[in-house]
């Protein structure tokens, strides 16, 4: 057992989540902030909980990944939702916040904490001392380069590249075909075959689609990653319509090709194929293989749904390329989500590899329950316990972060292709499961 003192590095959702859950159980928090003396390129001030991108925590309703894990930080006595009920803005379904009240509120009620001390100074050194590092995805340079020392620059990644992940429902199995490419490996991938009026429709759609410019800090890494085709280090990160500029047959001779590929049912091989490859053992949510992207969400609803067999696409999780620093979560950290190099520092939030704001304060809550040994594992059926399961658990392949989607949560036993009832039958079942399980662990 510790002495019941921590170091938290990183005022953020995360931090400040797990500051309030350690503190509340009696343990003395040292929190450390940089801001303002030190300001990222997207914080404004030097508040707690800073939200820098929207003022929405997403939809509340249950069958929807966002809400559901809401309600299951709730059973939890999540504190920063508590803080965004009393802050609230009308939003309909959505938990929409007064950004500088929110901030405001989880700053004064921080400070005003018995069991906590605010530090408004930059700490770089890790060492042996209880720790929780939770300094977000635009981590200092100085932190960094000590991570990097701790880790291996192999294991800390500075972008994301991520592609679209779709319901299986919502996939026609009457038009796509299971197959590996020359039949090796298994038929572990779904193939969408185009002819070539399909793929010249598809081009065009990318072409013809809507940019995600980013934030104002993100704009000269965008520029940077557009034209960054002779630069290898960012060439698996190219978004696919920036791909489909370079050259009609660009996709066709890359990511779209058909080679080894013909359809079992006829022997023929499709003009191009777009793949699709299982996010989960159960084969709930694919994935679109090579489909990374900076479009809109409304211009990946449409462009995608240009693919054949995916006409009703149901998106899961929409594509993106964003800066971001996180870790390679699974070949660095052990099951309690401490590094396996140094079991004294735990990492929690963005950095971990979790996207979104609740996702980042469902990674404080759970990191701080683990080392007040309030916590040793969750139910598999639920948006929490899967995020955590998804951070330490490696597939061989390079890490990509997630976020809450239902397309983590194991298959019901029964095919349900109505939407809602889907979710909501997932909701009921994940809700049942924490609730019983907390009310065991008391």
């Amino acid at each position: 057992m510790h002495n019941r003192k921590i170091t938290i590095i990183g005022g953020g959702l995360a931090g400040s989540e797990a500051a309030f859950q350690l503190a509340n159980r009696g343990w003395k928090v040292d929190l450390y902030e940089m801001r303002p003396g030190k300001l990222t390129p997207a914080h404004q001030t030097g508040l707690l909980a800073e939200l820098v991108c929207s003022n929405s925590l997403k939809s509340e309703l249950r069958t929807t990944a966002s809400g559901l894990l809401k309600e299951e930080l709730r059973v939890f006595n999540c504190e920063l939702l508590k803080i965004a009920e009393q802050t609230r803005l009308p939003a309909g379904s959505a938990l929409a916040v007064d950004r500088d009240l929110f901030a405001e509120n989880v700053t004064k009620r921080i400070r005003q904490h018995p069991n906590i001390s605010v530090h408004n100074r930059e700490k770089t050194n890790l060492d042996d001392t209880l720790t929780i590092v939770a300094s977000g995805p635009l981590s200092s340079e100085c932190l960094v380069a000590g991570l990097q020392h701790l880790l291996g620059k192999d294991n800390l990644f500075f972008y994301d590249a991520i592609a679209p992940i779709i319901a299986n429902e919502s996939i026609n199995r009457d038009v796509v075909y299971f197959k590996g490419r020359y039949d090796k490996g298994g038929a572990d991938y779904l193939n969408c075959p185009l002819s070539d009026k399909d793929y010249d429709n598809f081009i065009q759609a990318l072409l013809e689609s809507e940019k995600y410019i980013g934030k104002e800090f993100e704009r000269e890494y965008f520029k940077e990653l557009s034209g960054s085709h002779k630069l290898n280090f960012y060439e698996n990160c190219i978004p696919i319509e920036e791909l489909a500029r370079r050259g009609k047959d660009t996709l066709r001779f890359g990511v779209m090709r058909p080679v080894g590929l013909e359809n079992p049912a006829t022997g023929k091989r499709p003009y191009a194929v777009i793949q699709l490859r299982a996010e989960n053992k159960e084969g709930t949510a694919f994935n679109l293989v090579g489909c990374q992207t900076m479009m809109t969400q409304a211009s990946q609803s449409y462009v995608f749904r240009q693919i054949p067999g995916l006409d009703r696409a149901e998106f899961l999780r929409y594509g993106s390329i964003h800066r971001n620093t996180y870790l390679n979560a699974p070949t660095v950290l052990n099951n309690n989500l401490s590094l396996k190099n140094n079991k004294n520092i735990y990492i929690a939030g963005q950095l971990s590899g979790v996207e979104g704001y609740v996702e980042s304060i469902a990674s404080g809550l759970i990191v701080a329950l683990i080392i007040a040994e309030a916590l040793v594992e969750l139910p598999d059926v639920s948006i929490m316990g899967q995020l955590w399961r998804r951070l330490t658990t490696g597939s061989g392949s390079k890490f990509i972060p997630v976020n809450a989607n239902f397309g983590l949560l194991p298959s019901l036993g029964k095919r349900v292709r109505e939407k809602k009832l889907r979710y909501n039958l997932m909701a009921e079942r994940s809700l049942e499961a924490i609730t019983d399980f907390v009310c065991v662990s008391k």
